[in-house]
Protein backbone atom coordinates (compact mmCIF):
# COMPACT_ATOMS: atom_id res chain seq x y z
CA UNK A 1 0.00 0.00 0.00
CA UNK A 2 1.43 4.05 -0.92
CA UNK A 3 0.34 6.03 2.08
CA UNK A 4 -1.25 9.15 0.93
CA UNK A 5 -0.61 12.54 2.99
CA UNK A 6 -2.37 15.66 2.36
CA UNK A 7 -0.52 19.13 3.47
CA UNK A 8 -3.24 21.74 4.56
CA UNK A 9 -3.35 24.92 6.46
CA UNK A 10 -4.17 28.55 6.21
CA UNK A 11 -2.22 30.78 2.91
CA UNK A 12 1.15 31.94 3.79
CA UNK A 13 1.82 28.92 6.74
CA UNK A 14 4.28 27.46 4.43
CA UNK A 15 2.72 24.33 2.72
CA UNK A 16 3.98 24.66 -0.25
CA UNK A 17 7.66 25.53 0.64
CA UNK A 18 7.73 22.43 2.99
CA UNK A 19 6.03 20.51 -0.01
CA UNK A 20 8.61 21.64 -2.72
CA UNK A 21 11.55 21.02 -0.33
CA UNK A 22 11.15 18.06 0.65
CA UNK A 23 9.95 16.25 -2.64
CA UNK A 24 12.90 17.92 -4.32
CA UNK A 25 15.65 16.41 -1.77
CA UNK A 26 13.96 13.01 -1.56
CA UNK A 27 13.93 12.48 -5.15
CA UNK A 28 17.56 14.41 -5.44
CA UNK A 29 18.97 12.22 -1.86
CA UNK A 30 17.81 8.58 -3.54
CA UNK A 31 18.47 8.89 -7.38
CA UNK A 32 14.93 8.83 -8.27
CA UNK A 33 13.30 10.35 -10.58
CA UNK A 34 10.62 12.65 -9.16
CA UNK A 35 7.33 11.93 -10.02
CA UNK A 36 4.81 14.37 -10.46
CA UNK A 37 1.55 12.99 -10.68
CA UNK A 38 -0.54 16.11 -10.94
CA UNK A 39 0.92 19.78 -10.29
CA UNK A 40 0.53 19.18 -6.53
CA UNK A 41 1.33 15.78 -5.73
CA UNK A 42 4.16 14.20 -5.94
CA UNK A 43 5.91 10.52 -4.80
CA UNK A 44 9.21 10.01 -2.38
CA UNK A 45 10.46 7.11 -1.32
CA UNK A 46 10.16 6.49 2.53
CA UNK A 47 13.63 6.18 4.12
CA UNK A 48 14.62 2.95 5.63
CA UNK A 49 18.44 1.98 6.76
CA UNK A 50 17.26 -1.74 7.04
CA UNK A 51 17.27 -2.21 3.26
CA UNK A 52 21.00 -1.41 2.40
CA UNK A 53 22.28 -3.52 5.56
CA UNK A 54 19.61 -6.57 4.12
CA UNK A 55 21.34 -5.55 0.41
CA UNK A 56 24.63 -6.02 1.53
CA UNK A 57 23.81 -9.53 2.70
CA UNK A 58 22.18 -10.97 0.07
CA UNK A 59 24.38 -9.16 -2.69
CA UNK A 60 22.33 -7.27 -4.67
CA UNK A 61 22.41 -3.45 -5.62
CA UNK A 62 18.45 -2.77 -6.19
CA UNK A 63 16.72 -1.56 -3.50
CA UNK A 64 12.89 -0.62 -3.91
CA UNK A 65 11.47 1.44 -1.06
CA UNK A 66 7.81 1.69 -0.28
CA UNK A 67 6.87 5.09 -1.38
CA UNK A 68 4.97 8.21 -0.10
CA UNK A 69 2.69 10.56 -1.90
CA UNK A 70 2.33 14.06 -0.74
CA UNK A 71 -0.49 16.01 -1.91
CA UNK A 72 -0.13 20.04 -1.59
CA UNK A 73 -3.66 21.23 -1.06
CA UNK A 74 -3.88 24.81 -1.70
CA UNK A 75 -4.25 26.79 1.32
CA UNK A 76 -7.49 26.78 3.14
CA UNK A 77 -9.86 29.95 4.09
CA UNK A 78 -13.03 30.85 6.35
CA UNK A 79 -15.41 29.66 4.29
CA UNK A 80 -14.20 27.31 2.18
CA UNK A 81 -16.89 24.45 2.95
CA UNK A 82 -18.83 26.90 1.08
CA UNK A 83 -16.57 27.51 -1.53
CA UNK A 84 -14.76 30.52 -0.41
CA UNK A 85 -11.09 30.27 -1.98
CA UNK A 86 -12.37 27.67 -4.44
CA UNK A 87 -12.47 25.37 -0.96
CA UNK A 88 -15.05 22.70 -2.62
CA UNK A 89 -12.18 22.18 -4.62
CA UNK A 90 -9.62 21.93 -2.47
CA UNK A 91 -11.82 20.01 0.00
CA UNK A 92 -12.18 17.06 -2.64
CA UNK A 93 -8.66 16.48 -2.71
CA UNK A 94 -8.48 16.09 0.96
CA UNK A 95 -11.51 13.28 0.96
CA UNK A 96 -8.82 11.10 -1.23
CA UNK A 97 -5.83 10.90 1.13
CA UNK A 98 -4.96 8.86 4.15
CA UNK A 99 -3.93 11.36 6.88
CA UNK A 100 -3.96 15.05 6.71
CA UNK A 101 -0.45 17.15 7.40
CA UNK A 102 -1.74 20.37 9.35
CA UNK A 103 0.97 22.89 8.61
CA UNK A 104 0.86 25.47 11.54
CA UNK A 105 2.33 28.62 11.28
CA UNK A 106 4.75 29.26 14.15
CA UNK A 107 7.15 31.76 13.55
CA UNK A 108 7.31 35.26 13.19
CA UNK A 109 7.84 37.47 10.33
CA UNK A 110 6.73 40.41 9.33
CA UNK A 111 7.48 40.20 5.17
CA UNK A 112 5.02 37.84 5.17
CA UNK A 113 1.69 38.35 5.91
CA UNK A 114 -0.51 36.26 7.97
CA UNK A 115 -4.23 36.00 6.18
CA UNK A 116 -5.83 36.58 9.51
CA UNK A 117 -3.19 39.27 10.46
CA UNK A 118 -1.78 37.81 13.76
CA UNK A 119 0.03 34.82 14.47
CA UNK A 120 -2.32 32.70 16.33
CA UNK A 121 -2.06 28.89 15.62
CA UNK A 122 -4.66 27.91 18.24
CA UNK A 123 -7.12 30.10 16.19
CA UNK A 124 -5.55 28.90 12.63
CA UNK A 125 -5.96 24.86 13.76
CA UNK A 126 -9.40 25.90 14.66
CA UNK A 127 -10.28 27.48 11.39
CA UNK A 128 -9.24 24.34 9.54
CA UNK A 129 -10.90 22.44 11.35
CA UNK A 130 -14.27 24.21 11.32
CA UNK A 131 -14.15 24.07 7.97
CA UNK A 132 -13.46 20.48 7.59
CA UNK A 133 -16.25 20.02 9.97
CA UNK A 134 -18.47 21.82 8.35
CA UNK A 135 -18.05 20.15 5.31
CA UNK A 136 -18.88 16.84 6.73
CA UNK A 137 -21.83 18.17 8.20
CA UNK A 138 -23.02 19.20 4.63
CA UNK A 139 -22.64 16.40 2.95
CA UNK A 140 -24.00 14.31 6.10
CA UNK A 141 -27.45 16.34 5.89
CA UNK A 142 -27.04 15.80 2.36
CA UNK A 143 -27.05 11.89 2.72
CA UNK A 144 -28.95 11.28 5.66
CA UNK A 145 -32.80 11.37 4.63
CA UNK A 146 -31.64 9.43 1.32
CA UNK A 147 -30.12 6.48 3.88
CA UNK A 148 -33.35 6.56 6.68
CA UNK A 149 -35.82 5.94 3.32
CA UNK A 150 -33.82 3.08 2.07
CA UNK A 151 -33.10 1.42 5.33
CA UNK A 152 -37.62 1.05 5.53
CA UNK A 153 -37.08 -1.71 2.98
CA UNK A 154 -33.48 -2.55 3.31
CA UNK A 155 -33.22 -3.48 7.41
CA UNK A 156 -29.54 -3.78 7.35
CA UNK A 157 -29.29 -0.40 6.53
CA UNK A 158 -30.44 0.89 9.59
CA UNK A 159 -26.78 0.37 11.81
CA UNK A 160 -25.41 2.62 9.33
CA UNK A 161 -28.55 5.43 9.88
CA UNK A 162 -27.53 4.89 13.41
CA UNK A 163 -23.55 5.65 12.81
CA UNK A 164 -25.10 8.48 10.37
CA UNK A 165 -27.22 10.00 12.99
CA UNK A 166 -24.42 9.98 15.89
CA UNK A 167 -21.59 11.66 13.79
CA UNK A 168 -24.12 14.36 12.38
CA UNK A 169 -25.25 14.95 16.44
CA UNK A 170 -21.31 15.32 17.16
CA UNK A 171 -20.89 17.23 14.01
CA UNK A 172 -23.57 20.08 14.81
CA UNK A 173 -21.48 19.84 18.60
CA UNK A 174 -17.98 20.96 17.04
CA UNK A 175 -16.72 16.80 17.18
CA UNK A 176 -15.17 15.85 14.59
CA UNK A 177 -16.05 12.62 13.43
CA UNK A 178 -12.84 11.02 14.36
CA UNK A 179 -13.50 11.60 18.19
CA UNK A 180 -17.14 9.83 17.36
CA UNK A 181 -16.40 6.85 15.48
CA UNK A 182 -15.55 4.78 19.04
CA UNK A 183 -15.32 0.94 17.59
CA UNK A 184 -13.51 -0.62 14.96
CA UNK A 185 -16.75 -1.59 13.44
CA UNK A 186 -17.49 2.08 13.30
CA UNK A 187 -14.23 3.23 11.64
CA UNK A 188 -15.16 0.28 9.04
CA UNK A 189 -18.94 0.95 8.31
CA UNK A 190 -17.74 5.18 8.19
CA UNK A 191 -15.07 4.49 5.23
CA UNK A 192 -18.19 4.67 2.83
CA UNK A 193 -19.31 8.28 4.06
CA UNK A 194 -15.58 9.71 2.81
CA UNK A 195 -15.32 11.84 5.82
CA UNK A 196 -12.84 14.40 6.03
CA UNK A 197 -12.53 14.74 9.94
CA UNK A 198 -12.39 11.02 10.54
CA UNK A 199 -9.00 11.38 8.88
CA UNK A 200 -5.88 11.24 11.08
CA UNK A 201 -4.05 14.31 11.63
CA UNK A 202 -0.81 15.14 11.79
CA UNK A 203 0.22 19.01 13.33
CA UNK A 204 3.45 20.63 11.57
CA UNK A 205 4.73 23.30 13.51
CA UNK A 206 6.37 25.46 11.33
CA UNK A 207 9.55 27.03 13.34
CA UNK A 208 12.32 29.29 12.18
CA UNK A 209 15.58 27.38 11.89
CA UNK A 210 16.71 28.54 15.90
CA UNK A 211 13.27 27.18 17.33
CA UNK A 212 13.68 23.61 15.63
CA UNK A 213 15.62 22.13 18.85
CA UNK A 214 13.24 23.34 21.83
CA UNK A 215 10.17 25.16 19.73
CA UNK A 216 8.71 27.76 21.00
CA UNK A 217 5.46 29.13 22.74
CA UNK A 218 3.64 28.53 19.58
CA UNK A 219 4.46 24.81 19.21
CA UNK A 220 3.43 24.84 23.31
CA UNK A 221 0.28 25.75 22.45
CA UNK A 222 0.24 23.10 19.18
CA UNK A 223 1.94 20.50 21.35
CA UNK A 224 -1.28 20.51 23.95
CA UNK A 225 -3.54 21.18 21.31
CA UNK A 226 -2.63 17.76 19.40
CA UNK A 227 -2.41 16.06 22.88
CA UNK A 228 -6.24 17.00 23.55
CA UNK A 229 -7.37 15.17 19.99
CA UNK A 230 -5.22 12.55 20.21
CA UNK A 231 -3.18 13.57 17.27
CA UNK A 232 0.82 13.71 16.63
CA UNK A 233 2.74 16.95 16.31
CA UNK A 234 6.41 17.81 14.73
CA UNK A 235 8.28 20.41 15.03
CA UNK A 236 9.88 21.25 11.56
CA UNK A 237 11.13 24.27 9.47
CA UNK A 238 10.07 24.53 5.99
CA UNK A 239 13.13 27.14 5.47
CA UNK A 240 15.54 24.37 6.73
CA UNK A 241 14.42 21.35 4.72
CA UNK A 242 14.78 23.78 1.67
CA UNK A 243 18.13 24.81 2.52
CA UNK A 244 18.64 21.31 2.92
CA UNK A 245 17.63 20.25 -0.17
CA UNK A 246 20.00 22.78 -2.20
CA UNK A 247 23.04 21.21 -0.42
CA UNK A 248 24.92 18.16 -2.22
CA UNK A 249 23.57 14.26 -0.59
CA UNK A 250 27.20 14.06 1.26
CA UNK A 251 26.24 17.63 3.38
CA UNK A 252 23.48 17.56 4.59
CA UNK A 253 24.37 15.50 7.72
CA UNK A 254 26.68 18.02 8.90
CA UNK A 255 24.15 20.76 8.12
CA UNK A 256 21.56 19.06 9.80
CA UNK A 257 23.92 18.53 12.89
CA UNK A 258 24.46 22.50 12.92
CA UNK A 259 21.05 22.20 14.05
CA UNK A 260 21.26 19.85 16.66
CA UNK A 261 19.23 17.46 14.77
CA UNK A 262 19.86 13.67 13.48
CA UNK A 263 17.16 13.17 10.98
CA UNK A 264 15.70 15.33 8.44
CA UNK A 265 12.11 16.91 8.48
CA UNK A 266 10.92 14.19 5.92
CA UNK A 267 12.04 11.75 7.34
CA UNK A 268 10.53 12.69 10.84
CA UNK A 269 7.54 13.47 8.96
CA UNK A 270 6.91 9.72 7.01
CA UNK A 271 7.97 8.17 10.61
CA UNK A 272 5.31 10.10 12.58
CA UNK A 273 3.00 9.48 9.55
CA UNK A 274 3.30 5.51 9.92
CA UNK A 275 2.79 5.35 13.61
CA UNK A 276 -0.09 7.37 13.72
CA UNK A 277 -1.88 5.26 10.97
CA UNK A 278 -0.55 1.99 12.52
CA UNK A 279 1.51 0.86 9.84
CA UNK A 280 4.96 -1.39 9.55
CA UNK A 281 6.87 -2.44 6.81
CA UNK A 282 8.20 -5.83 5.59
CA UNK A 283 10.86 -7.34 3.15
CA UNK A 284 11.07 -9.38 0.30
CA UNK A 285 14.82 -10.02 -0.40
CA UNK A 286 16.82 -11.75 -3.11
CA UNK A 287 19.83 -11.33 -5.88
CA UNK A 288 17.18 -9.69 -7.66
CA UNK A 289 16.26 -6.71 -5.38
CA UNK A 290 14.88 -5.82 -1.55
CA UNK A 291 11.95 -4.66 -1.79
CA UNK A 292 9.86 -2.93 1.15
CA UNK A 293 6.23 -3.39 1.77
CA UNK A 294 3.63 -0.93 4.12
CA UNK A 295 1.17 -2.79 5.77
CA UNK A 296 -0.96 -2.12 8.61
CA UNK A 297 0.11 -3.39 12.17
CA UNK A 298 -1.50 -6.70 13.03
CA UNK A 299 -2.05 -7.92 9.51
CA UNK A 300 -1.74 -11.52 9.20
CA UNK A 301 0.16 -13.14 6.41
CA UNK A 302 -2.21 -13.49 4.08
CA UNK A 303 -2.84 -9.69 3.62
CA UNK A 304 0.64 -9.09 3.87
CA UNK A 305 1.08 -10.93 0.78
CA UNK A 306 -1.81 -9.35 -0.72
CA UNK A 307 0.46 -6.51 -0.59
CA UNK A 308 2.75 -7.94 -3.38
CA UNK A 309 -0.42 -9.02 -5.64
CA UNK A 310 -4.40 -10.17 -5.31
CA UNK A 311 -2.89 -13.27 -6.57
CA UNK A 312 -0.39 -14.28 -3.58
CA UNK A 313 -3.38 -13.72 -0.99
CA UNK A 314 -5.70 -15.63 -2.89
CA UNK A 315 -3.87 -18.66 -3.03
CA UNK A 316 -1.80 -18.12 0.25
CA UNK A 317 -0.10 -21.29 1.12
CA UNK A 318 2.49 -20.35 3.63
CA UNK A 319 5.36 -17.92 4.70
CA UNK A 320 8.63 -18.72 4.84
CA UNK A 321 9.78 -16.04 7.27
CA UNK A 322 13.42 -15.06 9.12
CA UNK A 323 13.44 -11.79 11.09
CA UNK A 324 16.12 -9.14 9.68
CA UNK A 325 18.23 -9.09 12.41
CA UNK A 326 18.73 -12.81 12.48
CA UNK A 327 20.22 -12.40 8.40
CA UNK A 328 22.09 -9.52 9.44
CA UNK A 329 23.77 -10.86 12.53
CA UNK A 330 24.25 -14.93 10.79
CA UNK A 331 25.42 -13.50 7.55
CA UNK A 332 23.35 -15.73 5.32
CA UNK A 333 19.82 -17.30 4.84
CA UNK A 334 21.48 -20.64 5.30
CA UNK A 335 22.48 -19.90 8.38
CA UNK A 336 19.32 -18.63 9.55
CA UNK A 337 18.27 -21.66 8.57
CA UNK A 338 21.01 -24.00 10.25
CA UNK A 339 19.96 -21.93 13.52
CA UNK A 340 16.15 -22.99 13.44
CA UNK A 341 15.33 -19.06 12.78
CA UNK A 342 13.37 -19.27 9.75
CA UNK A 343 10.06 -20.76 10.18
CA UNK A 344 7.26 -21.51 8.29
CA UNK A 345 3.92 -19.68 9.24
CA UNK A 346 0.63 -20.42 8.02
CA UNK A 347 -2.62 -18.38 7.72
CA UNK A 348 -2.80 -17.19 11.34
CA UNK A 349 0.77 -15.41 11.69
CA UNK A 350 0.93 -12.07 12.34
CA UNK A 351 3.50 -10.06 10.62
CA UNK A 352 6.30 -7.77 12.49
CA UNK A 353 7.97 -5.21 11.58
CA UNK A 354 11.32 -6.22 9.60
CA UNK A 355 10.28 -9.61 8.93
CA UNK A 356 11.53 -10.83 5.58
CA UNK A 357 9.12 -13.51 3.93
CA UNK A 358 9.21 -15.72 0.89
CA UNK A 359 5.18 -16.16 0.21
CA UNK A 360 4.38 -19.81 -1.64
CA UNK A 361 1.11 -19.60 -3.03
CA UNK A 362 -0.89 -21.49 -5.82
CA UNK A 363 -3.55 -20.31 -7.93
Amino acid sequence: MSLRCGIVGLPNVGKSTLFNAITAKQAEAANYPFCTIEPNVGTVLVPDERMQQIANVVKTPTLVPATLEIVDIAGLVKGASKGEGLGNQFLSHIREVDAIVHVVRCFDDSNIIHVEGKIDPADDIATIETELMLADLDSMEKRIERLRKNSRKEKDLLQLVDLAEKIIAGLAEGIPARSVIETPEEQETAKQFFLLTSKPILFAANVAEEDLQNGNDYTRTVAEIAEKAGSKMLIISAKAEADIAELPEEERPMFLESLGLSMSGLDRLIRTAHELLGLQTYFTAGEKEVHAWTIRKGAAAPEAAGAIHSDFEKGFIRAEVMFYKDLLELGSEQKVKEAGKLRSEGREYIVRDGDIIVFRFNV
